[in-house]
Parts: C-alpha cells; sequence; structure tokens
C-alpha cells in the first residue's frame, strides 16, 4: 500500500510520541508499505517553526536527512498537484493540507492523518477498516 504521511503523523513517528497508534507506527515500519512524506510537510514544519508555534527535537535539517536516510520516499510537488488544489473546494483552509489532499487524489494514494476533513475531499484515510 502507497500510504502519504500528514506532517503531524511523521513529526509524531519520528519522535516516537505516544499520540501514534502502535497500529498506524506498525503499518509505517511495515516493509511491504510505500510511505512518503510531501515537501509541502518540510514547507509546513519551515513555516511553523520558524514562526515558533511548532517546537522540534531536531532542527529540520536533521529531520530531512533522517528521512533521506530512511526507506521513506520523498514526494515532491508537480504543477499537477497544483491544478488539482485549483479544482478542489474550499473546505478547508490550511494550505499544506490541501496540498496534501491534492496530491493524495492525483497520485491515488492513502493519507495518514488524524484530521478528518481529507474525507471531505474523497481522500482514502489509512484506518482500522482499510488495511
Amino acid at each position: 500500500m502507497h500510504i502519504l504521511l500528514d506532517t503531524h503523523i511523521l513529526l509524531w513517528h519520528l519522535e516516537d510520541d505516544v499520540r501514534l497508534p502502535k497500529d498506524k507506527s506498525q503499518l509505517i515500519e511495515d516493509p511491504s508499505n510505500s510511505i512518503l512524506v510531501s515537501v509541502a510537510s518540510f514547507w509546513e514544519i519551515a513555516i511553523k517553526s520558524g514562526l515558533g508555534k511548532l517546537k522540534l527535537t531536531i532542527t529540520l535539517d536533521d529531520l530531512i536527512k533522517v528521512v533521506r536516510k530512511s526507506t521513506f520516499s520523498i514526494l515532491l510537488i508537480e504543477p499537477e498537484h497544483t491544478i488539482r488544489i485549483e479544482k478542489l473546494p474550499y473546505l478547508h483552509k490550511d494550505p499544506f493540507d490541501r496540498m496534501l489532499a491534492a496530491q493524495a487524489l492525483t497520485e491515488n494514494i492513502s493519507v495518514m492523518s488524524v484530521d478528518g476533513f481529507f474525507e471531505d475531499y474523497g481522500v482514502r484515510i489509512v484506518s482500522n477498516q482499510n488495511y
């Protein structure tokens, strides 16, 4: 299964945060799954960290190095993703989440998130019901 991690899921996984349910962590670690991290997540972390809204245990530079050394794939922002955003109904204001939704829809992949709004866009969510 191809799984795009929402930003908070990425951070929780890398920090071994107890808010990440064990079953979700196991899915991330399962070598049969292809885990993707969007460049939009790095952008979101940079913005929120720079504004003081997010405290990291490591620098963004180190976080990106960890992701690059892992088995995760980095999903770049492609022109097709921006075209998809233009067509999305304006149900959610966060531009980073909207980009993740557009990427998931364009690439036909599921998202792992605790945010329920993704389903409003027709994005498949990784949950107990679908793995």
